[in-house]
This record gives structure tokens, sequence and C-alpha cells, in this order.
């Protein structure tokens, strides 16, 4: 294709002169766009380890990208929380703290600037939003969320999980009721006072934890707390 080096708003003594912007023959013309985010071999692994099974973290941070430029943010800040914002959840169930935390702490020990870390951590609103580009994160990840079929098989294995938690805790005598919270990360269990004692509920507590460790997977840890509540009762007459 012939080309030209010549501006066409400059005559030829560099003289600025007026261009035509009438009807121009047709041409076509191509643009390439590339980019590439640079990370840990650590962190990239666990990414496309495919354990993160709340949607595709590719598709978030695309969207973050997009968001963050078109309200002039940094979209490198925005890009790179968004790959990894869930990135806790694909690590190794044995670490202690919630997924959150382990993501955290996962990503400082491996180099992630600060900026990422605090935008990757808000995105639940377990902490104030740190930045603006914190705020196109959280974003980024609910629109890739709420993509129509994003979570049929998520919420699926998400509400067996639970049910099957709390089995596991209904399984033990004495417990008159379990409620699994904040989406499976505790469990809270009810007893019979009358059949569990003080010490009992302790050891019980223990034992359901070992439970669920045996038979469950899971990101980071579950908090199993056994409630005993005695009532005493009179009246005044």
């Amino acid at each position: 294709m012939k080309t030209s080096r010549r501006l066409s708003h400059v005559d030829a003594r560099g003289r600025v002169t007026m261009v035509d912007v009438g009807e121009k023959p047709s041409t076509r013309r191509e643009a390439v766009a590339r980019g590439s985010i640079a990370m840990s071999r650590e962190a990239l692994t666990l990414v496309r380890s495919g354990r993160v099974k709340k949607g595709d973290p590719l598709q978030a941070a695309r969207l973050a990208g997009i968001m963050a430029r078109e309200v002039g943010l940094d979209a490198h800040v925005a890009v790179r929380a968004a790959f990894v914002h869930d990135i806790g959840k694909a690590i190794d169930r044995e670490m202690e703290g919630t997924h959150l935390q382990i993501g955290i702490d996962f990503l400082r020990k491996h180099g992630e600037s600060e900026a990422v870390v605090m935008a990757m951590a808000a995105h639940h609103m377990d902490i104030d939003w740190p930045s603006l580009e914190a705020m196109i994160v959280q974003a980024a990840d609910a629109i890739s969320a709420a993509r129509p079929g994003a979570r049929r098989d998520i919420l699926e294995s998400y509400v067996k999980r639970l049910e099957k938690l709390e089995g596991i805790a209904d399984s033990f005598k004495g417990v008159s009721k379990s409620f699994a919270l904040q989406a499976g990360r505790e469990i809270r269990i009810m007893v019979e006072s009358e059949k569990i004692s003080d010490e009992e509920a302790v050891w019980l507590s223990k034992d359901i934890a070992r439970r669920i460790e045996n038979e469950l997977e899971y990101p980071g840890q579950i908090k199993v707390t056994v409630i005993r509540e005695t009532r005493a009762t009179d009246y005044a007459k």
C-alpha cells in the first residue's frame, strides 16, 4: 500500500493550509491493539488453575479495564486487581483465614503493588474503598457475575455445599438445629442443653470441625460455633 510522509495540513513551504474534508474514496483500514500484564508465576498459575469457581477472572479484568479507561482512571491497577480478585479461593484450604485475607497475604508475598492489593481487598466491601479503581473492580465483578448463566452451576454447588455443611452438624447427637452463615464460612449449632453439657459442647465443636475437614472442600476456613443455652423461668403471682 502506498503511504505518504507529507502532512496533509501543511504546504510545501511548511505553512498551515486548509485541507479537503470533502468526499474521499473508501479505504480499508485495520487497527490492532495489544497489551500484556506481567505477574508472578505463582499467581498466574493459581488463576489459570480453574479453582476459582465464581466466574471467569479474565472477563472481570476486561470489564475493569474498559470502565477504568472510560473514566480516566488507572486501568493497569483496575485490570490487575480484577484479574486476581478471588485468587484466595484457589489457594489450599489448609491455610487459615478467609479467602479474602488469604488472597491479600498471597499477593503481598509475591510482590504485587499495594494499590492492586487494596483494590482487590475492597471488592466485597469488607473494607472501605481505598481508591476509585477499587470501585471499578467491584463493579466489574458484579457485572461479570450477572451475565446470563454465569453462576447457574455455581449457585447449585453452593446450595449443595451449605446443605451438606448443615447436614454434617445435624447428624451429631444432641444437635437441635444448625445454621450455615457468611456464605458457608461459619456454621452455628444449637444443642439441647439437657443432653449436652458445657464440656461436651467444646468437644462437639472439635468433632464437627474434623468431620467438615474430612468431607468437604472449601477455601480458607470454616468457623464452627456450638451454642448451648440454659433458660430459667418463673412467674410472679
